[in-house]
């Protein structure tokens, strides 16, 4: 039996099985001339050898890892240059997983470990992504131009040990432009999830909170788990109180499984009841109920996120599982005044963000060293501040709290997501960039950390960068408004129009279907007219920011970004009699920085009104 060490490149087709259903000739075209043009070329280029030819993917030796990190990253380069002009729903793309290890040869043929781990790398990676071992990356780092992110120790299907995972994350890099150039993503392959809220079953409407709260908990437990995909809280809330069909529900949100379920709390007992159904078939996988003390509602939690892993047949890393079985308080008084602080958070308004900050103070007085409260805490003051509240005592209070959740878990990404924001709100760019990074090392699913390290690249007018972190803010919730307009910005910035506008249809969809569910969600409404001017429909945009301000025309927020809808517009006027309300209704100084530059209002930044505006905003202080 020969063996030799080699470095091995996985590369698979992403979403095959969809393309092919939609457009199967063109499919096979499209595929056979990327592999004839560019990808065999670049192999023979590099030195490699393809040792298998498969439907949808690749397995190529190279004797060197230096010259496979070259060969993928120009690979995932020309593939999106290749297929930029086509249809985005049926471009091409790769995800590519390279390791370097002991393989066996027979004949022309590899096997062993080496090759798995180069497999199941491959489908950690993004779409137009590269990702690779901890073996690999030693051997490369510091003799290629790519720059790596630490994914972390990830445990791989059929091999024993738990490897840490690197991703090229270099700016300029073919896996960076291809991110950039992509386009709106589909969801990874992998099981992907929706849980539905949570059914309260206690016949009283106060109780809301707590069913909602064991709905999200479950879906951050489960976020915890690197082989799943969860649909994030704000895009499954909108379907809270429907009567949907689940087909509907998996169809719509992209997923495979679709989980519910319903909480009865009474007293000091609680029943909570899931099940997961298979989207497609919609027939059960795994049903249970649990009637048990109030106590043991974390229990709960964590055993049906691990009945959903092993049903969705999914290993979980060892600091995967504590994560998920970590218990936040022993104290269940201060844990439902803390689910009641996290609802009114959610609701992001002035009035609401002052009584979530009420609740998680009487969740910190009842349990001390609740950290999940006084990050709670960080984070209503840190909006106050950046949206509200000019009181250089409610900062000083955020930095406080901040810090006291790092003190008491230094490993709470949340934590420092709380505190980086605070941070940035003083104008320490640098630390509070440290703080996002940091966050985003501990728990690569936080939405929040990608989210403000986007703002501050956008903010640096670094919009390469921006984009890639927005990308990854919505690869993290992938229904979510936000990050999808700020892509569409970023992208239009770039001069990737064709981009921009794919993004604005994706912004547009979510946004309608949000307000389909949801009538008086305004955001929903100023995003669809945002999305609309991108989309060069100028009537339909109109239509819907009439609507944004009907739904909410007293709050800072709807009343500015509905100034950036009529900039865009050409409607000078409005657009400054807007942002003129948007002061008057408690903008505070603070986002004066970030008026002078937002790209959205460009076209009235020279006015003489702006100026004015700008000049009373500010008042006499120095800013």
């Amino acid at each position: 039996m020969e063996r030799r060490l080699a470095a091995i490149l996985a590369a698979d087709v992403v979403g095959y099985t969809r393309l092919m259903g939609w457009d199967e000739a063109g499919t096979l075209h499209r595929l056979t001339a990327l592999r004839e043009q560019i990808v065999q070329p670049l192999i023979a280029r590099h030195r490699g050898r393809v040792v298998k030819l498969m439907g949808d993917g690749l397995l190529v030796e190279f004797s060197s890892v230096v010259d496979a990190i070259a060969c993928a990253a120009a690979w995932q380069e020309r593939v999106v240059e290749h297929e930029a002009e086509g249809d985005v729903a049926k471009q091409v793309r790769f995800r590519i997983g390279i390791n370097v290890g002991d393989v066996i040869v027979e004949g022309d043929d590899i096997h062993g470990d080496g090759v798995n781990i180069a497999a199941r790398l491959e489908g950690l990676a993004d779409p137009g992504g590269i990702c690779l071992s901890e073996d690999a990356y030693r051997q490369v780092r510091g003799k290629t131009e790519v720059e790596f992110q630490d994914l972390g120790e990830r445990a791989l299907k059929n091999v024993a040990e738990p490897v840490r995972v690197y991703r090229v994350a270099n700016r300029g890099s073919g896996a960076v432009s291809a991110k950039l150039a992509s386009g709106p993503r589909s969801l990874p392959d992998k099981p992907s999830i929706a849980v539905l809220p949570f059914t309260n079953m206690s016949g009283d409407p106060e109780q809301e909170y707590f069913s909602d709260g064991i709905t999200e908990d479950i879906i951050t437990g489960l976020a915890k788990v690197s082989g799943l995909f969860i649909i994030a809280r704000n895009s499954v809330f909108t379907y809270k109180g429907k009567a949907v069909k689940i087909q509907q529900v998996s169809q719509e949100l992209g997923v495979r499984y679709v989980l519910e379920g319903s909480v009865r709390k009474a007293g000091n007992r609680v029943r909570i009841t899931a099940q997961l159904i298979d989207g497609d078939t919609g027939g059960h996988i795994w049903a249970e109920r649990y009637d048990r003390d109030l106590s043991d509602v974390f229990h709960i939690q964590d055993e049906i996120s691990q009945s959903i892993v092993e049903a969705a047949k999914v290993a979980t890393a060892p600091k995967e599982r504590s994560d998920i079985q970590k218990t936040p308080t022993t104290n269940m008084e201060a844990y439902q005044f803390y689910l009641r602080g996290r609802q009114f958070l959610h609701e992001m308004t002035k009035k609401n963000l002052e009584l979530a900050r009420q609740m998680f103070l009487k969740a910190i007085e009842l349990d001390g060293d609740y950290v999940h409260a006084y990050a709670g805490l960080a984070d209503c003051g840190s909006v106050l501040c950046l949206f509200y509240d000019d009181d250089p005592e409610t900062l000083k209070d955020t930095l406080s709290h901040s810090r006291k959740a790092l003190q008491l878990d230094p490993d709470l990404a949340e934590a420092h997501v709380s505190h980086g924001l605070a941070l940035w709100l003083t104008g320490d760019d640098a630390a509070a960039k440290s703080e996002f990074e940091t966050a985003i090392r501990i728990d690569p699913t936080l939405y929040e950390g990608y989210w403000f390290l986007g703002r501050i690249y956008m903010n640096r007018g670094d919009f390469e960068r921006s984009a890639e972190m927005f990308e990854r803010a919505s690869d993290v919730r992938g229904d979510d408004l936000q990050s999808m307009m700020m892509i569409t910005t970023t992208y239009d910035g770039l001069g990737l129009r064709a981009k921009a506008k794919a993004s604005a249809e994706r912004a547009y969809r979510s946004a309608e279907r949000r307000h389909r569910h949801n009538p008086d969600d305004a955001r929903a409404a100023y995003v669809g007219a945002m999305s609309l001017v991108f989309l060069g429909d100028s009537a339909r945009a109109l239509e819907w920011a009439d609507l944004a301000a009907a739904i909410e025309s007293d709050d800072a927020r709807t009343t500015y970004n509905l100034a950036c809808v009529y900039a865009r517009l050409g409607a000078t006027d409005k657009a400054l009699e807007y942002l003129d309300l948007s002061v008057k209704n408690g903008r505070c100084r603070r986002q004066i920085k970030w008026v002078e530059i937002d790209p959205d209002l460009a076209a009235v930044r020279d006015e003489p009104r702006f100026k004015q505006i700008i000049e009373e905003w500010g008042g006499s202080e120095k800013r």
